[in-house]
């Protein structure tokens, strides 16, 4: 059985070096995408600190954001691409970091206490398949380097999973 380590007070890539090898030893051998998405998510919002929120949205009928698994608070269910941080992150299909999510044009406030985000999208190929949300209560709690480690837990995110349900996703209503 797997056990999140404990992680110390470290500098971030340090930090994400440490989470990328627990995610990699989590996924290794699973490649359904929800059970995945879920330990990620989980491990994820363990690890690294001052979090509120972390979790997935996954594209459906082209144009809507579904709320995936996640930790947190309840979240909307639901976020048109194009609108909100997550909409706009997947629109776009690169990451975005918000300092102030007050601030944010269009900012979709599931949880209040969020202050800040960063998302990150989830491409197959050239397919968007949804987007790694991570919220905090700290304003400016996410920089490049939180951005550049959170994408390459994607990735190992991404490399796990099974291509043929990436498609089903993909088209699922």
């Amino acid at each position: 059985m797997f056990e999140a380590r404990a992680i110390g007070n470290i500098p971030k890539p340090e930090l994400y070096r440490e989470i990328a090898q627990q995610l990699e030893a989590l996924l290794e051998g699973e490649r359904d995408l929800v059970a995945n998405a879920a330990n990620t998510a989980a491990l994820v919002f363990q690890t690294l600190p001052d979090l509120n929120w972390t979790g997935f949205y996954f594209l459906r009928d082209g144009n809507q954001l579904v709320l995936g698994p996640f930790q947190g608070r309840p979240a909307c269910v639901r976020i048109p691409v194009g609108q909100g941080v997550c909409g706009t992150a997947a629109a776009r299909r690169e990451s975005i970091v918000v300092a102030d999510v007050e601030v944010f044009p269009g900012h979709i406030a599931c949880d209040t206490a969020s202050r800040s985000e960063l998302v990150v999208p989830l491409i197959a190929g050239d397919r968007l398949i949804g987007v790694l949300d991570l919220d905090s209560p700290l304003p400016s709690r996410f920089d490049a380097e939180d951005r550049a480690g959170v994408e390459s837990l994607t990735a190992i995110y991404m490399a796990a999973i099974n291509a043929d349900q990436v498609v089903n996703a993909i088209h699922a209503t």
